[in-house]
């Protein structure tokens, strides 16, 4: 991994978000990670020039490089930065799974999106 720190950006009011990340927080970081409730801390979107329904479309990482990693994409890079997960983001690398992590992960973050806009948190 090229970046020295990361910036997660999650949806703290869903349930099942905050489980998993939840868990991710629990373990000890190979890089230090910010950890960034996007229902909480808005000004954070505008900083990095994310608009809030994209946030809540779609998981973001940002790494010290500048870079915005979405989706299944994000969840690799973040894998990589946790212990016992890196070895997951290479070998989802390695055997090149991530186009098809990518079209399921789409799936997902489009009826999960579709589930938080009925509650009305999405605008």
């Amino acid at each position: 991994m090229n970046t020295t720190s990361l910036r997660v950006l999650f949806d703290g009011g869903c349930p099942m978000c905050s489980r998993e990340i939840a868990h991710y927080q629990k373990l000890p970081p190979l890089i230090p990670i910010q950890w960034v409730d996007i229902t909480q801390e808005n000004e954070i979107l505008n900083q990095v020039g994310i608009k809030r329904e994209d946030a809540m479309a779609e998981f973001h990482v940002l790494d010290d490089t500048g870079n915005i990693h979405k989706g299944a994409d994000g969840f690799v890079v973040l894998w990589q930065a946790l212990p016992y997960f890196h070895w997951l983001a290479s070998l989802c690398r390695t055997l090149h799974l991530l186009p098809l992590m990518r079209w399921g992960y789409a799936r997902f973050a489009r009826w999960h999106y579709q589930r938080r806009c009925e509650s009305g948190v999405c605008g």
